[in-house]
């Protein structure tokens, strides 16, 4: 394994949220919308259902070559549309040039568009895990769009740890992979701790009521929020923008005041699906080249803990891009909104992963 540690110097004016701005319509062509119907999709659970609806998104001419763009917990492919990460890698000259790259991105089961507890069944949905979404992912992108390699798998947090997912369950389908703010080691410590405290306080909420609420308990805010702090955002940057007990209270109550369309019951499953991620298990089946991109703020994946560095060593063709903590950083946020910081490697990891198609 191989260590790159970034070494990069900017400056950009700080935000008080993470919300993510749209990129102009002229930086890349216009994303189009689909879907596809997988019939009588089994889950791991055993539970099948008849139809699941998957929607998808897509950047630039088909006939271009694949990437496969995988969104984070709670968010769509809309998420990734967003200045910071679309903006900085699918204009002209970019890394992921629309005019030479076809770019879908998916969104996971229970998100966007995509069929979700909230379409109707609450919280009789079939409890869905990782393997489940990837398994969907791969079912759109073979059956559904009809692609038999892909370029890049590129994913962000919770698409991150599914692209290490894809990488040793699709090892043949992909030249290159690069998953980002994420490691490919058990779902555990603060990261689950974390996550699980997470949904007990919505669970606990009286206005949950198992899943069949009428309104929207209000802890699921709360609790969004306590857990954003804690594990998003970077200590640096946290600390130069609420120096003070007021300017930390102003973050908060913004934070509170915010709008917030998400569903308990999509929520609690989104959030829950991470329980038994696991992909340390197959890594030397991995044959793609991988940059694992990581920010050394990162809440939730901690480069002083050398998990990921062990794993990295069984993986027989990757290295690390750790992106290091500044003021301007944004902790296990940086990856899926500053591509700037590591659009140079990831441009370098297209131009030299061999090309493996099929």
């Amino acid at each position: 394994m191989k260590l790159v540690k970034a070494a990069v110097a900017f400056a950009m004016t700080a935000a008080l949220t993470f919300a993510v701005m749209p990129a102009s319509a002229a930086d890349y062509p216009t994303p189009q919308q689909g879907e596809w119907i997988a019939k009588d999709f089994k889950f791991h659970t055993g539970e099948v259902m008849k139809e699941l609806k998957l929607h998808y998104t897509t950047v630039g001419d088909p006939k271009g070559k694949p990437v496969l763009v995988l969104h984070g917990t709670g968010g769509s492919a809309q998420s990734m549309l967003g200045a910071g990460f679309a903006g900085a890698l699918f204009g002209p000259g970019q890394p992921l040039d629309a005019t030479k790259y076809y770019i879908i991105i998916p969104d996971a089961i229970g998100a966007g568009q995509s069929t979700k507890p909230s379409d109707g069944l609450r919280a009789k949905f079939p409890k869905y895990n990782y393997d489940d979404m990837v398994t969907a992912q791969h079912l759109l992108i073979k059956d559904g769009l009809g692609i038999k390699h892909l370029r890049l798998v590129i994913g962000n947090s919770m698409g991150g740890m599914q692209t290490w997912m894809w990488s040793s369950k699709y090892p043949d389908y992909m030249d290159a992979a690069a998953p980002m703010a994420s490691q490919p080691t058990p779902m555990a410590s603060r990261n689950w701790m974390m996550r699980r405290m997470l949904l007990e306080t919505i669970k606990a909420d009286p206005a949950y009521k198992n899943g069949d609420y009428t309104e929207q308990p209000p802890m699921l805010k709360i609790a969004n929020v306590f857990f954003g702090i804690g594990t998003n955002g970077g200590s640096l940057h946290y600390q130069k923008i609420a120096p003070t007990n007021a300017k930390a209270d102003e973050f908060v109550d913004k934070a509170l005041a915010a709008p917030m369309k998400a569903d308990a019951n999509d929520f609690l499953y989104q959030w829950g699906s991470s329980a038994d991620y696991d992909a340390s298990k197959d890594l030397e089946k991995i044959e793609a080249q991988v940059l694992v991109i990581n920010s050394s703020d990162d809440e939730r994946n901690p480069p002083e803990t050398g998990i990921l560095d062990a794993a990295m060593k069984r993986v027989k063709n990757g290295k690390v891009y750790l992106i290091p903590a500044s003021a301007d950083t944004r902790g296990h946020g940086t990856t899926g909104s500053m591509a700037k910081l590591y659009a140079k490697p990831l441009a370098e990891l297209l131009d030299t992963a061999p090309a493996r198609g099929m």
